[in-house]
C-alpha cells in the first residue's frame, strides 16, 4: 500500500465515523510561544484540551506535519543512522472533544488496522496504564486481545504518574493515561515486547498511541476528573507505511526510496544504502516544508533551525563527494512525492528550491569561516581540541562536528568529544527548560460566551456575567481598585491579530469603570481590563459599555492601511513578500514582512502611491463568513503564525482580499491620507515598515512641512531652493574648511620652530614634551614630523587637551628606536591622564581622560628617557 493511499484510507475511515477533516496546521504553531515547531498532532487543537478555545465540531482527524529538530523533541542527530527517527514526519490522528472516550477510540482503532489496513490481528500486541482496569477490559472482553498481549506499564520513573503510558500536557493541567499498539516484526529480529529488558529492540514497534485525557492535575498534584474527557490520537505514517510495505526500517517505504534515488542522482552516490543519502532524504523534506511555511534560514530560532537541517543535509552530499549545489534539485522530486498531498508545496516549490539554492551557496563561505576559527584555536594547542570551542564551532557558525572530528583525525589532534556533549546537553537542558506547555488563561471561566457586537455598534447596554480582581473571581469592584470585567455583550474589540484591545468606559447606576484594554479570558470571552475609578461594580448589574471612539477611529484606519500596503509591497517587491508578524494602535502600524533588502526611496514611493490611490477610489469594505477552502477559492491571503478555523471572515479592502477578525473601515477613503515613516531590518530577511494614517499621517506632513520653511528661513531661502542653497552652504564650508586646515598647518609649523628651542640633550638625544593648545590630533601628528626634520636625533611627546579630552603622539627618529621606543614612551605619559595606548618604534598615539595629571606628565619625560639610555 502506497503512502499516499494510508493517508487517504486514513482520513475516510475516520470521516465516515463523524470526524471533520481538518487541514494540516504549520510547522510554526500559530500564537503559542511555548513551542518552537509543530511536532504532533494535537499541537493545533492545544487551546481545545485546554477549554480556551472551540470548534463547531466535537470530533476531529487530520494528517498533521511535523518536524522534531529543536528544543525538547530533538531527533536531528540520530536521523539517518537508525530506522526510524526522522526531523520531519507525518502524524495521522483523530481527536474527540468531550465526546466519544476509550471504548469507541479503541474500537475505531482496532477496525481500522484490522479491517482497513488488514493487518494480522496476531501480530498486534497492546500496552495500558497499569491503573487503567477500564482500557484493559476493553481490549481483552470486548476486542478480544488475548491477555499475555495486553501489557500493564507501571510508574518506572521514580514518581506518581511518571510512566510511558500516563501521558500530561505540562506539570499541571490535561492528563491522562494513554494505550498504545505495537506491531510484531517476527522472531528473526531482535528485542522483546514493551516492559522487558529487551523492549529497546527493533521487534515490536510502537505505531499508535491512544491517549485519554481524563484528569486535570492541579498545582498541589490532586487530580481531578475532567466533566468532558477527550481522547487524542497519534499514528506516525512513516512506521506504519514500513508495516504495511512489509519492510523493516521507514527509509525502505516507497516515498523514501524514491528520494534516496534523487539524491543518488544529484550527488553521484552508487550504494543505495548509504546513510548520507538517507539523512539528505529525509532533510530534504523537513527543510522544504519549513520554507513553505514562511521560515528562511538564519541566526536563532526557527531560522537556527532550517539552517542547521539544510547544512547538515549538505555536509553529508559532501561527504559523497558532491561540493557543487544539489540539494535544490530535490524539491522537485519531492513535490512528485507529496505535492498532491499539501498542494501548498507545490505552489511554493519554486521559492523553497531558489532559498535552499541560496543558502548552499552561502555554506562555502560558512566552511572557510569555521577553518578560520578551528586553526586559530589549534594555533594555541596543536595537540587537543576542547569540546567548547568545538560546540561553538557547530552551534554558533554551523561548523558540523564530524568535519571537525575529520580534520582533528588528519592532523592527529585530540577531540573533547566528552566537552563537547557536555555543553550540547547543557542546551538541550536550557531548551527543554523554555519548552514546557503554560496555561494561557490567567483567570479560571466557565460562563456563557461573550457576544461581540464590536463590528456595527460601538455602544451597548450589557451586564456584568463576572468580575475579577488580582486574579480572583469577585462578586464587586470598589473604586480604585484594577479588575477584569466580562459582560454577556461587549462592543470593545478584544486583542487579536496585531491589533490592539479597544479602550472605553462601562458606566453602571454607581459607579464607573475605565477600560484601558481589552484582552480574551477564553477564545469566545472578552475581559475588559482597567480600573473602576467611581463608586462600585457588582456581578448582575446593567451598564452602558462605551467604546473610545476617537482611538477606536485611528486603530481601525491603521489596521484597513495595513491590509492595502500589504498587498502593495506584494506588488512592488514580489510574491515572496509574507507578513511576518504586526502592531496597529492608534499611533501607528507597524508591519514586518520577508524580504531580503532595504526597500529603496522608491520602492517606498511606490508602495505608498498604490496605498493612496486605493484609498482616493473609495472602495467599499466587504466581510462575508466562509469556508477556508472558499476563502482561498475566493483569493484570501492567509496571513503567517494566525491560526484559522474550519470558517474564517473574509475582508475585502479595495483590491485586497486577506483573512482577518479585526475591525476596518466601511469605505478605504475613511483611511484618509497614508504615509510610511520608518524602514528597517529587524532579523536576517525580514524587513519592517511603519507608517501613520489621517490624522497622525496629516500631522507627520505638516511637521514636515514647518521644519522645511524653518530651514529655508535659517538660509534665508524658500523651500523650493532650498536644495540649491545648501548645496551653496556645502561648498562654501568646504571651502572654508580647507583655509583652516592651511592655517593650522601654518600655525603648527611656527609652533614646531619655537618648540625646538625648548629641546633639551639627554645623552645626546634632544628630548621635547610640550602642550600644543587647541591642536587637534592632525596638527599634533604635523608638528611631529616637523620636529623630528629639525632635531634630527630626538624623542619627542606633544600633547592637546579638548572638551577635557587628553590627545598625545609620541614620536622618535629612526636613529633612535633602538634605544628609545614611541610606543613604551607614550604609554609612560598616558598612564599618568588616565589612559593607555602604543603603536608604532618610531610614531604612537593614545588618549587620557585626566588634564591635570598632564603637566606632571610631561615634565618626568626627560628623565623617563634618561633612565633608558
Amino acid at each position: 500500500m502506497k503512502s499516499s493511499e494510508i493517508r487517504e484510507k486514513f482520513l475516510k475511515f475516520f470521516e465516515s465515523k463523524g470526524h471533520t477533516i481538518v487541514r494540516s496546521s504549520p510547522l510554526v504553531p500559530g500564537n503559542d510561544p511555548t513551542m518552537l515547531l509543530t511536532n504532533s498532532g494535537m499541537v493545533q487543537f492545544k487551546d481545545v484540551f485546554l477549554g480556551l478555545d472551540s470548534r463547531p465540531y466535537s470530533r476531529a482527524t487530520s494528517v498533521q506535519r511535523c518536524v522534531r529538530a529543536g528544543g525538547k523533541h530533538n531527533d536531528l542527530e540520530n536521523v539517518g543512522y537508525t530506522a526510524r527517527h526522522h526531523t520531519f514526519f507525518e502524524m495521522l490522528g483523530n481527536f474527540s472533544f468531550g465526546d466519544y472516550f476509550k471504548r469507541d477510540a479503541i474500537n475505531f482503532a482496532w477496525e481500522l488496522l484490522t479491517k482497513v489496513y488488514l493487518l494480522p490481528a496476531d501480530k498486534l500486541t497492546v500496552t495500558v496504564y497499569f491503573e487503567d482496569d477500564e482500557a484493559y477490559d476493553i481490549w481483552a472482553n470486548e476486542i478480544g486481545v488475548p491477555k499475555e498481549r495486553i501489557i500493564r506499564i507501571g510508574d518506572n520513573k521514580g514518581s506518581r504518574y511518571a510512566s510511558d503510558n500516563f501521558w500530561q500536557m505540562a506539570d499541571v493541567g490535561p492528563c491522562g493515561p494513554c494505550t498504545e499498539i505495537f506491531y510484531d516484526h517476527g522472531a528473526d529480529i531482535w528485542g522483546g515486547p514493551p516492559g522487558s529488558a529487551e523492549e529497546d529492540g527493533d521487534r515490536f514497534i510502537e505505531i499508535w498511541n491512544l491517549v485519554f485525557m481524563q484528569f486535570n492535575r492541579d498545582e498541589a498534584g490532586v487530580m481531578h476528573k475532567l466533566p468532558k474527557p477527550c481522547v487524542d490520537t497519534g499514528m506516525g505514517m512513516e512506521r506504519l507505511a514500513a508495516v504495511l510495505q512489509h519492510v523493516h526500517s521507514n527509509y525502505e517505504i516507497d516515498l523514501f526510496q524514491n528520494l534516496i534515488k534523487a539524491a543518488a542522482r544529484e550527488t553521484g552516490a552508487t550504494d543505495l544504502e548509504s546513510k548520507s543519502l538517507r539523512v539528505i532524504a529525509d532533510h530534504i523534506r523537513a527543510a522544504s516544508f519549513l520554507i513553505v511555511d514562511g521560515i528562511i534560514p538564519g541566526a536563532e530560532g526557527h531560522g537556527y533551525v532550517l539552517r542547521r537541517i539544510i547544512r547538515r543535509a549538505l555536509r553529508h552530499g559532501h561527504k559523497l563527494g558532491q561540493t557543487k549545489p544539489f540539494f535544490y534539485k530535490l524539491v522537485e522530486d519531492l513535490d512528485i512525492e507529496m505535492g498532491t498531498a499539501y498542494p501548498e508545496l507545490k505552489e511554493a516549490k519554486a521559492r523553497v528550491a531558489a532559498t535552499l539554492k541560496a543558502e548552499e551557496e552561502r555554506f562555502g563561505e560558512t566552511l572557510e569561516n569555521g577553518m578560520k576559527i578551528l586553526e586559530a584555536q589549534l594555533a594555541k594547542d596543536p595537540s587537543k581540541l576542547d569540546g567548547a570551542t568545538a560546540f561553538t564551532l557547530y552551534d554558533t557558525y554551523g561548523f558540523p562536528l564530524d568535519l571537525t572530528a575529520d580534520i582533528c583525525r588528519e592532523r592527529n589532534i585530540t577531540l573533547d568529544e566528552d566537552g563537547f556533549n557536555a555543553a550540547m546537553e547543557q542546551q538541550k537542558k536550557t531548551a527543554r527548560a523554555a519548552g514546557k506547555f503554560k496555561m494561557a488563561a490567567n483567570v479560571e471561566y466557565s460562563g456563557e460566551k461573550t457576544k461581540f457586537i464590536g463590528y456595527d455598534d460601538l455602544s451597548v447596554e450589557a451586564k456584568v456575567i463576572a468580575l475579577y480582581a488580582n486574579g480572583a473571581s469577585v462578586q464587586e469592584l470598589k473604586a480604585g481598585e484594577q479588575g477584569i470585567v466580562v459582560l454577556d455583550t461587549t462592543p470593545f474589540y478584544a486583542e487579536s491579530g496585531g491589533q490592539v484591545g479597544d479602550q472605553g468606559e462601562i458606566k453602571a447606576a454607581g459607579g464607573l469603570f475605565t477600560v484601558e484594554d481589552t484582552l480574551k479570558i477564553q477564545a469566545d470571552v472578552f475581559g475588559q481590563h482597567g480600573v473602576l475609578t467611581q463608586g462600585s461594580l457588582k456581578v448582575g448589574e446593567i451598564v452602558a459599555a462605551q467604546v473610545d471612539l476617537h482611538k477606536r477611529g485611528r486603530t481601525i484606519r491603521n489596521h484597513s492601511a495595513t491590509h492595502l500596503m500589504h498587498k502593495a509591497l506584494r506588488e512592488v517587491l514580489g510574491g515572496h513578500v509574507a507578513q511576518k508578524g504586526s502592531l496597529v494602535d492608534p499611533d501607528k502600524t507597524r508591519f514586518d514582512f520577508s524580504h531580503n533588502a532595504p526597500l529603496t526611496a522608491e520602492q517606498i514611493a511606490e508602495v505608498e502611491a498604490k496605498v493612496n490611490k486605493e484609498i482616493l477610489e473609495n472602495h467599499a469594505t466587504k466581510a462575508q463568513h466562509m469556508s477556508f477552502d472558499d476563502a482561498v477559492k475566493h483569493g484570501a491571503m492567509a496571513l503567517f503564525g494566525e491560526k484559522y478555523g474550519d470558517e474564517v471572515r473574509v475582508l475585502d479592502i479595495g483590491t485586497s482580499k486577506e483573512l482577518c477578525g479585526g475591525v476596518h473601515v466601511q469605505r478605504t477613503g475613511d483611511i484618509g491620507l497614508f504615509k510610511i515613516i520608518a524602514e528597517g531590518g529587524v532579523a536576517a530577511g525580514i524587513r519592517r515598515v511603519e507608517a501613520v494614517t489621517g490624522e497622525g499621517a496629516l500631522a507627520l506632513v505638516q511637521g514636515m512641512a514647518r521644519k522645511l520653511n524653518e530651514a529655508a528661513s535659517a538660509l534665508k531661502s524658500n523651500p523650493d531652493e532650498l536644495i540649491v542653497k545648501i548645496g551653496a552652504v556645502q561648498d562654501q564650508v568646504k571651502s572654508l574648511e580647507k583655509e583652516l586646515a592651511a592655517l593650522k598647518s601654518k600655525l603648527a609649523a611656527g609652533q614646531g620652530d619655537e618648540l625646538a628651542a625648548q629641546a633639551v640633550d639627554v645623552n645626546g638625544i634632544k628630548v621635547l614634551a610640550a602642550t600644543l593648545d587647541g591642536a587637534d590630533v592632525t596638527g599634533l601628528r604635523e608638528t611631529m614630523d616637523k620636529l623630528k626634520d629639525k632635531l634630527k636625533t630626538a624623542a619627542i611627546v606633544l600633547a592637546s587637551v579638548n572638551d577635557g579630552k587628553v590627545s598625545l603622539i609620541a614620536g622618535v627618529t629612526a636613529d633612535t628606536t633602538s634605544k628609545v621606543k614611541a610606543g613604551e614612551l607614550v604609554n609612560f605619559v598616558a598612564q599618568q591622564v588616565g589612559g593607555k595606548g602604543g603603536g608604532r618604534p618610531d610614531m604612537a598615539q593614545a588618549g587620557g581622560t585626566d588634564p591635570s595629571g598632564l603637566p606632571g606628565a610631561l615634565a618626568g619625560v626627560a628623565e623617563w628617557i634618561g633612565s633608558r639610555l
